[in-house]
């Protein structure tokens, strides 16, 4: 049985279908009562990572655990030792957890620590582990959403700040196969798109994908902060804006993690663009 956290995500929803479509026997964990969107062949339970104790009936008879953190879990919760010992507990043998590339590339950045501890928790449990460290999703494009849609124009800062951003299809194709294979314990993956694009070629992208022109207005820095302080902290709101305005090389580097893990080049953004067109119009 291999258990799915967060499954109701951009990562977690695909990864489930991609799993049971293999014939997995998959649990897929949300804190949402009901199973949205969800296959058939799939059970669905409710718990939280922020209470170990919830995840109990999840982990009956889990020999993998796939750990995703999102929204308020990335500032807080239980202890992450206690959520790797309850699942040593029940009897998981492999864990993957869904990090990000600026553990690496920034590793004091405070915006991150919460996804740090876990790291750390992972690589000593006492369990084969994966870590996959994505860069930026493709599909942070949908804040555009609103914007497109009522003036086919995407209002964003630094225009032309490059990064290669992943499509989450991929970053689930490739926690399927770690959840699966032998191979992988012990490593860390970088997970990015094939190329770096700047935000004006993103806008571009959705244009040829729509059909029809969207333009591009760009926000300063000082707009932008104004922008997300609406729903940011603000640390997280100065650390986001460097990686967006000031990426490391790093950060603009494309890895091969992908490719070499599923054989085949990772998606580009104007790909996930055609595919999820739908959702800006």
């Amino acid at each position: 049985m291999i258990v799915v956290t967060g499954a109701s995500g951009n990562v977690g929803r695909p990864l489930v279908e991609a799993l049971a479509t293999a014939g997995e026997k998959v649990t897929a964990v949300s804190r949402s009562p009901v199973a949205h969107d969800l296959p058939k062949e799939a059970r669905h339970v409710r718990a939280d990572l922020a209470d170990p104790a919830t995840l109990g009936p999840a982990l009956d008879d889990a020999d993998a655990l796939f750990i995703l953190l999102a929204g308020e879990l990335l500032g807080g919760g239980a202890p992450a030792v206690e959520v790797l010992a309850a699942a040593r507990e029940a009897g998981v043998r492999r864990v993957v957890l869904l990090s990000s590339q600026i553990n690496g590339t920034r590793p004091d950045a405070l915006s991150h620590g919460r996804l740090r501890e876990f790291e750390e928790a992972v690589r000593t449990s006492g369990l084969d582990w994966t870590i996959l460290r994505p860069g930026g999703f493709a599909s942070n494009a949908y804040a555009w959403i609103e914007t497109v849609r009522t003036q086919r124009t995407v209002i964003a800062p630094f225009a032309d700040v490059a990064l290669p951003v992943v499509d989450p299809a991929d970053i689930s194709e490739v926690a399927a196969v770690v959840l699966r294979d032998e191979g992988h314990s012990g490593r860390i993956y970088e997970l990015t798109g094939p190329a770096a694009v700047t935000p004006r070629e993103q806008a571009a992208a959705l244009s040829e994908a729509l059909g029809e022109q969207v333009g591009f207005m760009d926000l300063t820095r000082e707009q932008a902060r104004e922008h997300m302080a609406k729903f940011m902290p603000e640390p997280v709101i100065e650390g986001t804006l460097d990686i967006l305005g000031e990426p490391l090389p790093a950060e603009q580097r494309v890895s091969g993690d992908i490719e070499r893990i599923l054989g085949r080049p990772a998606g580009s953004f104007a790909d996930w663009a055609k595919r999820n067109a739908h959702a800006f119009n």
